[in-house]
């Protein structure tokens, strides 16, 4: 069965990457061909991967950022209204929204994350046991993701359930096993380390987490520090700044707005000249 989950990986993941103009790739490909077709194990495939010249696997890697900032633009998973800014829970004035949920009525680009999650956990995290996603929005992603690995699925909510069993965790979670947390978005840091917390008091060994958008907020970089939590993002704010630029979505000024507020989101506010 894990056999047959990895060559679905397989399928995927040369059926995305084969439009890379990139000279590396057939090289790239073989060595994935090899390393999961030798009896489907995550292991070799890191292995043999990370064996991958450096520069061009980061190539390769900086590309697939780039189309899926594009494809996230595309669809409105991310919003962008730097001189119409939206209100966040927390009361700050954001020019940017995530909508990430949107991502799961496209097919291809459902796909394609999916996929990518997976090359990201295999490459950074080979001795991954178990896929945890946070809810909500990470509940279907982490699922998907999880499947096309073959391994055990769990999700952890933010607070329990106020009616039946009461649970924080829900899936069946096996005390000592090596966990890779997916989270679909990553802010401040505060509710994706709370979810680290969660899994390491009920005995969890969490080995990493990943995530589909990073806003790279300089506090969410210090806090996943002092957790000692690697992260792992498929698409950060700085490379989706210059990939919506470079097609129209905003102005040089609005990027720069944009980039302002990165720095300082709490007392941000909208003032700038096109």
């Amino acid at each position: 069965m894990k056999s047959v989950r990895i060559n679905t990986f397989l399928h995927f993941h040369n059926h995305f990457f084969f439009r890379f103009d990139v000279l590396c790739l057939d090289v790239f490909v073989d060595k994935c061909n090899f390393a999961l077709s030798w009896k489907g194990q995550s292991r070799l495939f890191s292995k043999c991967y990370r064996s991958f010249n450096s520069n061009n696997r980061h190539c390769i890697m900086k590309k697939t950022e780039r189309i899926l900032a594009e494809k996230l633009l595309q669809v409105s998973a991310i919003k962008l209204q730097p001189q119409n800014p939206f209100v966040w829970a927390s009361g700050w004035n954001s020019p940017i929204y995530n909508d990430n949920r949107r991502i799961l009525s496209y097919p291809d680009i459902r796909n394609l994350i999916k996929v990518e999650f997976a090359r990201a956990i295999l490459e950074h995290f080979p001795d991954v046991e178990a896929i945890a996603g946070v809810a909500t929005g990470a509940i279907a992603i982490g699922a998907i993701v999880a499947d096309t690995l073959g391994l055990p699925y769990l999700y952890v909510r933010a607070t329990p359930k106020d009616h039946g069993l009461e649970n924080l965790i829900e899936g069946n979670l096996m005390p000592g096993k090596k966990i890779v947390v997916i989270e679909d978005l990553v802010s401040t840091g505060g509710s994706s380390l709370k979810t680290v917390e969660t899994l390491q008091t009920y005995g969890s060994e969490v080995i990493g987490m990943t995530c589909l958008f990073s806003y790279q907020f300089p506090m969410a970089i210090k806090r996943f520090h002092e957790a000692d939590i690697t992260l792992v993002p498929l698409c950060t704010y700085s490379v989706m700044l210059e990939v919506a630029e470079e097609k129209n979505y905003i102005s040089p000024a609005e990027t720069e707005a944009l980039r302002e507020w990165r720095e300082d989101p709490a007392d941000w506010a909208p003032d700038f000249k096109e």
